[in-house]
C-alpha cells in the first residue's frame, strides 16, 4: 500500500475512533509498527491528527471553551434520553442523589421528576427547576457559587457544602473523557465543585454520550478508575469500549433507537 493511502486510511480510522493504537492500525493495514509511526508522525507534523504515547488522537488543543446551556441541550438529543433512561433505572425511593450540572444530567432529572420520591443534591438551577414545574415530591437541595456558562453552580461556597453532604448515587455529567487524562472540564472552578461531588458519593456514574471520547478539557476532577460505572450510547467508538471496559467498574452502553 502507497503511502498516500496508508495516510487516508489512518486519517479515516482516526476519525472514527477519535483515539487509535499503533498496533491496531499496523494490523488494519497490514504492515509494520514502524512504518505505521513513521505514517503517524509525517501526519501529526502535517496537523492532520495529533500524536500521542501509543498511538494517534484528533487533533486539538486543551480546551477551555464552554459551550452554553441552550446550544448543549439541543444536541445528542436522543443519545442523552437512552442514557438517562439507563441511570434512571438504578435510582430508589429515599435514596439521596446527586445531580452534576449538565444537559445529560438535566435528561436525567426529566425522568426522575417523575419517578420514586427521594432527595437530590444539584448545582444545576435549571436540574432544580424541573423538579418544582413537575411537581415532584422530591426534595431538592441547591447548593450555591458562581455561575458558569454552561449554568453550574461553583467555587468555594458549593465545595463547603457539599462537604457536609453524604449521598448515595452520585449522576456526574463530564465535559470530555480521555484516557490518560480521565475525566475533565473546560472550568477550572467546577474541577473543585466534582472532586468534592465524587468524594461525597458512595458511587459514582459518569453520563457521557460518545462525542465525549477524546476531548480534553483543561482540569482534570477524576481518574477513570473513580467511577464505578459510566453509561454511554452505543455509538461509542470501539478503543474506547475496550479502554473504559478495563478502567472503569463497569461501562453500561444505552441503545439510542430505544430512547423515547
Amino acid at each position: 500500500m502507497l503511502a498516500a493511502a496508508r495516510h487516508s486510511a489512518i486519517v479515516a480510522e482516526v476519525q472514527r475512533e477519535r483515539i487509535v493504537r499503533v498496533a491496531d492500525l499496523a494490523k488494519l493495514l497490514g504492515v509494520s509498527l514502524m512504518t505505521v509511526r513513521r505514517d503517524i508522525e509525517a501526519l501529526d507534523a502535517a496537523g492532520t491528527l495529533e500524536k500521542i504515547h501509543g498511538g494517534a488522537k484528533l487533533p486539538g488543543g486543551v480546551g477551555t471553551h464552554e459551550p452554553g446551556f441552550e446550544l448543549k441541550a439541543t444536541e445528542l438529543q436522543a443519545e442523552k434520553m437512552a442514557i438517562a433512561g439507563e441511570a434512571a433505572a438504578q435510582v430508589r425511593e429515599g435514596m439521596a442523589v446527586g445531580l452534576s450540572a449538565g444537559t445529560t444530567t438535566w435528561a436525567l432529572a426529566q425522568i426522575l421528576a417523575t419517578g420514586p420520591r427521594i432527595t437530590v443534591v444539584t448545582n444545576s438551577v435549571r436540574i432544580a427547576d424541573v423538579f418544582q414545574q413537575g411537581g415532584s415530591q422530591s426534595t431538592v437541595i441547591i447548593i450555591g457559587g458562581e455561575r458558569t456558562p454552561s449554568d453550574a453552580l461553583v467555587g468555594p461556597l458549593a465545595t463547603a457544602a457539599l462537604h457536609q453532604l453524604h449521598l448515595d448515587v452520585l449522576f456526574l455529567g463530564v465535559h470530555g473523557v480521555d484516557a490518560e487524562a480521565g475525566f475533565t472540564t473546560p472550568n477550572v472552578l467546577e474541577a473543585e465543585t466534582n472532586r468534592a461531588f465524587v468524594a461525597a458519593a458512595r458511587r459514582v456514574v459518569v453520563l457521557a454520550d460518545h462525542t465525549k471520547w477524546g476531548t480534553l478539557g483543561i482540569s482534570s476532577f477524576a481518574g477513570l478508575e473513580d467511577a464505578d460505572e459510566l453509561i454511554s450510547d452505543d455509538r461509542l467508538p470501539g478503543e474506547a469500549r475496550r479502554i473504559l471496559g478495563e478502567r472503569v467498574g463497569r461501562l453500561r452502553l444505552a441503545t439510542v433507537s430505544a430512547a423515547g
